[in-house]
């Protein structure tokens, strides 16, 4: 009886450490960082962190964007906001680039600090990677070009999908950041 009560004490105390350390979906995936030299296991990374999740592209006509997500990010962080870029080749091949090129531009023309990684199919079709796959089944929007912008709750929720043309500093996005970002951080 002494045990079994005790058993059952233990697996009541474990649960919540084990809730705590259940990963939300969105976040199970490993990619690696532009420069290749390590994985990042989004979950540990960015656990508890809101994100703007963006495929991202040298040549292209949204690619000054870059500055405003940057802007984001530069003023965002601190509370808890993580800009997450994506290079991807996939809308009119304008991220022809290999990942050392693209790191140096986007250091270059853009003094990108925000994390950068791996170059990605973010459009739909089989080579889309799991991670695009897992937004855009959430949302049902997959990227329709360039700059497409997913936003994740710090629960792990995918709260919005935005086109290309939603710029950075547009005040729906800057709006729902605020919001996601609340008072903590």
């Amino acid at each position: 009886m002494l045990s079994s009560l005790l058993i059952t004490v233990i697996t009541a105390l474990s649960a919540p450490a084990e809730a705590a350390e259940t990963c939300p979906e969105v976040l199970s995936y490993e990619v690696r960082n532009l420069n290749g030299k390590e994985s990042v296991r989004l979950c540990d990374a960015y656990r508890g962190k809101v994100l703007l999740v963006v495929n991202t592209a040298s040549k292209c006509a949204f690619t000054p964007q870059y500055e405003g997500l940057e802007y984001l990010y530069d003023t965002y962080n601190k509370r808890g906001l993580v800009v997450l870029g994506f290079p991807s080749d996939d809308f009119g091949g304008q991220e022809p680039g290999g990942e050392a090129q693209i790191q140096q531009f986007c250091r270059l023309a853009y003094s990108v600090r925000f994390p950068m990684f791996e170059k990605l199919h973010a459009g739909r079709g089989a080579a889309q990677h799991p991670l695009y796959r897992h937004l855009a089944g959430a949302t049902g929007v997959h990227p329709g070009w360039n700059f497409h912008k997913y936003v994740i709750d710090r629960q792990g929720r995918v709260a919005a999908s935005l086109a290309s043309q939603v710029a950075p500093r547009d005040p729906e996005l800057v709006g729902l950041i605020e919001s996601l970002l609340g008072t903590e951080g």
